[in-house]
């Protein structure tokens, strides 16, 4: 019995002093109202400026929307397209270009995946963010791959603000 009590007590004081060496909460970073809808209209625009009309949807971290862009001639399925890009590139922190072209064939049919280059993780400074989705460009070489060049010309805008703000 005796034992039994001790083991129980130093079993105790162990587990507290493991629970007490981590932190009780952590931190995170998020884009802002303003950088999430810069986001959004300069990577539709690194779209428009070849010519295209897209959708630019911006998520944060968690994959939820933060901020859309549409050009008025982008399609209505753009919208929901550039959403699932961008939900996807976060919930993976990948960019789906290249899980579109790297060994994800297993999740081609999970709900709310969307296996289709266009949507980049946004990662500045070691911080993740969210990710940018783009959708409604054709393709030069590979489908999304010009999406996906407008989603990373978008970061490229906010990189700096989000640099100099740490």
């Amino acid at each position: 019995m005796k034992r039994s009590l001790a083991f129980a007590l130093l079993s105790t004081l162990l587990l507290s002093h493991a629970v007490s060496a981590e932190p009780a909460y952590v931190t995170t970073r998020v884009m802002s109202f303003e950088i999430a809808n810069q986001l959004a209209v300069e990577s539709a625009r690194a779209c428009r400026e070849q010519g295209y009309q897209v959708t630019a949807s911006v998520v944060d971290r968690h994959g939820k929307l933060l901020a859309l862009a549409r050009d008025p001639l982008a399609g209505t399925h753009t919208i929901d397209v550039s959403r699932l890009k961008a939900q996807t590139a976060a919930s993976f922190q990948t960019s789906t270009l290249d899980m579109q072209e790297g060994d994800f064939d297993n999740l081609r049919f999970a709900p709310d995946v969307l296996l289709v280059g266009g949507g980049v993780p946004v990662r500045i400074g070691g911080h993740f963010y969210g990710a940018v989705g783009i959708s409604g460009a054709p393709a030069k070489k590979i489908t999304g791959d010009v999406d996906d060049e407008c989603a990373r010309a978008g970061i490229d805008t906010i990189r700096e603000a989000i640099e100099f703000a740490e």
